[in-house]
């Protein structure tokens, strides 16, 4: 099922109400989700080698706390962070100014290879990776689908 970017995200709080969530593909709603967002958001960052290892080590530590709880919709926000740092640092390993294309253009710029930014990327994506295939993880992304997605409980 796909994101549900309709909702009155300021207002609903996702803890109280994980039936409203949906997984979606990808990063979708990372900057949207309450209070997850605002939990996870101050720990994300890749400027450096030592802030993304910080950042990747506690953002999975917060979706292994979550995990404890049972609280899928923060494993899955957890998760998308750590995607989403792996894909911002590869972004900028590829492309310095961290744009891929051309300035009011679909061409594509030259690749600039960030040794740094590469091997930040690579501490998010195996963090992701272990998330991603967490089976705890995988449980509750089964049960949510099935109890909420696919029976269009809300």
């Amino acid at each position: 099922m796909t994101f549900d970017y309709s909702l009155d995200f300021k207002n609903i709080d996702f803890r109280e109400h994980p039936e409203l969530y949906r997984v979606g593909k990808g990063e979708q709603g990372v900057l949207l989700v309450e209070p997850y967002k605002s939990e996870i958001l101050p720990h994300w960052r890749f400027k450096s080698l030592a802030m993304a290892r910080r950042s990747a080590s506690k953002i999975h530590k917060m979706f292994l706390a979550y995990k404890a709880n049972g609280d899928f919709v923060g494993m899955d926000m957890a998760r998308k962070f750590l995607q989403m740092g792996y894909t911002r640092s590869r972004r900028y390993a590829n492309h310095k100014s961290g744009r891929k294309y051309k300035e009011g253009s679909k061409e594509v710029l030259d690749r600039e290879e960030d040794k740094l930014k590469a091997e930040s990327a690579q501490l998010f994506y195996e963090k992701s990776k272990k998330a991603r295939e967490d089976r705890k993880y995988l449980e509750l992304k089964k049960q949510h689908r099935e109890h909420y997605e696919k029976q269009g409980k809300q």
